[in-house]
C-alpha cells in the first residue's frame, strides 16, 4: 500500500514505540525476539512471544466478559484501532458470533449513542463547512489505494431515523464487512460521513453529540455540496467504488438517478438489498416449488428498500420473458397513508410505477385480504406490524406463505420468527433483516433466515475491483442475487434456512464477485484486462490478516 508522498520519512518508516500506536503495523505480543531488536522494541513488550492464535484466546475471553454487547462493540472497535490484524483474524475466525455485534443489530445502538462512546476517530468528516475545501480533506486521507468507500449523510440510520453525524458507525461497520467478507484490504476502503446537520432535536441538545450543531442543509446547497465531494473523490481516488449508505429517501433515489451512469457508484438501501432480498426469493421458491412469474407481492413500506427491491424482481420477471406492465403488476405497496393506487394524487414519483386500479385501503389485513399476495415483505421500520391476523390470513390462502420481517434493528422488526412460524403452524418460509435464534415447532427445529445485505455488498465490491468495472449496474445485482441463491444448499432448505451459514460467507462473496466481475465484462464495463482464470485473480486479491 503506498502512503501519500507528502509524509515525512519519519512516519513512513516508524519505529519503536510509532510501530505500537499503528494498528496496521502492530502485532502487540506477537513480535519475535529478532523483530523487537530490529525495531526496537524490546522492553517496550512483555518479554513472553504469544502466537495470533493465543492472542485471540485472550481476545475472546474478555469481549465474552463484556456485560452487554455495546460494551462488547466498543472493546472491538478499540482492538481494531490497536491492532487491525488480530482484529480482523478474530473476526473471520468467529463471523457468526461477532457480526452481530459489528454491525446490525448492535451498530443502531452505537450510532444513537455514538457520541457518548467516542474513542477514536475512524474515517472522514466531512462537514456543511468544509465546502470549497473538500478535496483538501480527502488529501488528508493517509492511503492513496482507496477501492471502497462508504458515504452517509446520517439522515436515516437503519429504522431509527436522522442520527446526523452520529451514523459514521454505518460506514465503519460496513467497511469491516468488506474486509471480513470478502477481504478487500483495509487499507483500501475508507469510511466517510458528511455532516449536513440534523434534525434530530434530542442530538441538537445533547453536548456531547459530535456533529454541527444546527438544522440540515437542504436545497440546491446540499446538493453543491455532494456535487463538490462526488468530483473530489473522483480526483484523489479515481479507482474507488462510492457506496452510498443511509440517506434520506427523497435524496438517496434522486443521487442514484444522478450519477449511476457518470460516476462508479450504487446505493446499498436500494440495490444491495434488492440483491440480498431477490435472493431469498429465490431460495424460498425452492421450498414453495413456485416460480417467481406467479408470485405476488405485497410491500409495506414504499421506500429506498421496497422500491429496490420491486424493481430488481420486476426486471428479473422481464429478463424471463414476462412484459414489463405485467411484471409490475405482480408487486403491490402499501405505505404510512395506505395502499398504493392509481387513483391516488399524494404520491411520489418512485412510487407512481407501481400505482395500480383498485380501492385505497388504509386497513393493512383489509390489504392482505384484497390483494392476496403470495409474499409480504416488510420494509417499514414499523414493529409488530405484521400482525397474528395478518399472518394467519396470509396462511388461508398460501400453503407457504413468504413472510420476509426485513426492517432493522431487531426492535423494528415486522414480526419475529417465533411468531410467523407460531402463527403458520411451522408453515411460513421466513426472513428477517437481523438475527432470531431457531424456532421449535412440532418437534421441528427451524432456523430463520437473516436477509443481511453482507450477503451480497461486499462480493459486489470484490467483483468491481476485480474487473475495474467503471459502472455499477442492476444486473450486476441480480447476477449476484442469482450466484447467492445458488449457494443455498439441500441442508438449508432441510432447515428452512434460505440463506446460506454466515461462516462460508468468505467462499460465498468470491463466487458472488465472479458473477459480477464476469456480467462487468459481458457488458463491456471492465477496464482491467481480462485475466486468462478470472476465479484466481479474485482469490487472490482477498485479504488474509496474519502475522
Amino acid at each position: 500500500m503506498t502512503v501519500k508522498d507528502n509524509q515525512d520519512s519519519a512516519s513512513e518508516h516508524p519505529h519503536g514505540f510509532e510501530i505500537l500506536q499503528d494498528p496496521h503495523l502492530n502485532k502487540g505480543t506477537a513480535f519475535t525476539p529478532e523483530e523487537r531488536d530490529a525495531l526496537g522494541l524490546r522492553g517496550l513488550l512483555p518479554p513472553r512471544i504469544f502466537t495470533l492464535q493465543e492472542q485471540q484466546v485472550r481476545v475472546l475471553e474478555n469481549l465474552r466478559k463484556k456485560p452487554n454487547n455495546l460494551e462488547k462493540y466498543i472493546y472491538l472497535t478499540a482492538l481494531q484501532n490497536r491492532n487491525e490484524r488480530l482484529f480482523y483474524r478474530t473476526l473471520i475466525d468467529n463471523i457468526e458470533e461477532l457480526v452481530p455485534i459489528l454491525y446490525t443489530p448492535t451498530v443502531g445502538q452505537a450510532c444513537q449513542e455514538y457520541g457518548h462512546i467516542f474513542r477514536h476517530p475512524q474515517g472522514i468528516f466531512i462537514s456543511a463547512e468544509d465546502r470549497g475545501k473538500i478535496r483538501d480533506v480527502l488529501h488528508n486521507w493517509p492511503y492513496d489505494d482507496v477501492r471502497v468507500i462508504v458515504v452517509t449523510d446520517g439522515e436515516r440510520i437503519l429504522g431509527l431515523g436522522d442520527l446526523g453525524a452520529n451514523g459514521m458507525g454505518i460506514p465503519v461497520g460496513k467497511l469491516y464487512l468488506y474486509t471480513a467478507c470478502a477481504g478487500i484490504n483495509p487499507e483500501q476502503t475508507l469510511p466517510i460521513t458528511i455532516d449536513a446537520g440534523t434534525e434530530n432535536d434530542e442530538l441538537l441538545e445533547d453536548p456531547l453529540y459530535i456533529g454541527l450543531r444546527q438544522r440540515r442543509v437542504r436545497g440546491a446547497d446540499y446538493d453543491a455540496l455532494i456535487a463538490e465531494f462526488v468530483d473530489a473523490v473522483q480526483e484523489v481516488f479515481p479507482k474507488a467504488v462510492l457506496q452510498f449508505e443511509d440517506f434520506g429517501n427523497a435524496n438517496a433515489f434522486r443521487l442514484l438517478q444522478t450519477y449511476q451512469d457518470k460516476i462508479c457508484t450504487f446505493n446499498d438501501d436500494i440495490q444491495g438489498t434488492a440483491g440480498v432480498t431477490l435472493a431469498g426469493v429465490y431460495s424460498a421458491l425452492l421450498l414453495t416449488k413456485g416460480k417467481l412469474a406467479e408470485q405476488k407481492f405485497l410491500f409495506l413500506g414504499a421506500g429506498e428498500a421496497g422500491i429496490g427491491i420491486a424493481d430488481l424482481i420486476v426486471a428479473e420477471m422481464v429478463r424471463a420473458g414476462m412484459d414489463e406492465k405485467a411484471a409490475r403488476e405482480r408487486c403491490w405497496f402499501f405505505d404510512s397513508k395506505g395502499l398504493v393506487v392509481a387513483s391516488r394524487n399524494d404520491l411520489a414519483s418512485h412510487k407512481r410505477r407501481y400505482a395500480h386500479e383498485g380501492a385505497f385501503l388504509t386497513d393493512f389485513l383489509t390489504a392482505v385480504e384484497t390483494v392476496k399476495p403470495t409474499a409480504l415483505i416488510g420494509v417499514s421500520g414499523q414493529p409488530r406490524t405484521f400482525t397474528r391476523p395478518v399472518v394467519e390470513a396470509m396462511t388461508r390462502f398460501n400453503k407457504q406463505p413468504i413472510i420476509f420481517a426485513l426492517s432493522n434493528p431487531t426492535s423494528k422488526s415486522e414480526c419475529t420468527a417465533q411468531e410467523a412460524y407460531e402463527w403458520t403452524n411451522g408453515q411460513a418460509v421466513y426472513a428477517s433483516g437481523s438475527p432470531f435464534d431457531p424456532v421449535t415447532i412440532n418437534g421441528r427445529t427451524i432456523v430463520p433466515g437473516q436477509a443481511n445485505n453482507a450477503y451480497v455488498f461486499p462480493g459486489v465490491g470484490l467483483g468491481i475491483v476485480a474487473s475495474g468495472a467503471k459502472r455499477v449496474t442492476d444486473s450486476m445485482f441480480a447476477a449476484a442475487a442469482r450466484a447467492l441463491a445458488e449457494q443455498v444448499g439441500e441442508e438449508d432448505l432441510q432447515m428452512g434456512r434460505i440463506y446460506p451459514s454466515l461462516s462460508r460467507i468468505r467462499s460465498v462473496s468470491a463466487v458472488i464477485a465472479l458473477a459480477v466481475a464476469e456480467e462487468a465484462y459481458r457488458a463491456g464495463l471492465a477496464t482491467a484486462p481480462r485475466p486468462a482464470d478470472l476465479k484466481v485473480v479474485i482469490h487472490d486479491l482477498m485479504y488474509e490478516p496474519g502475522y
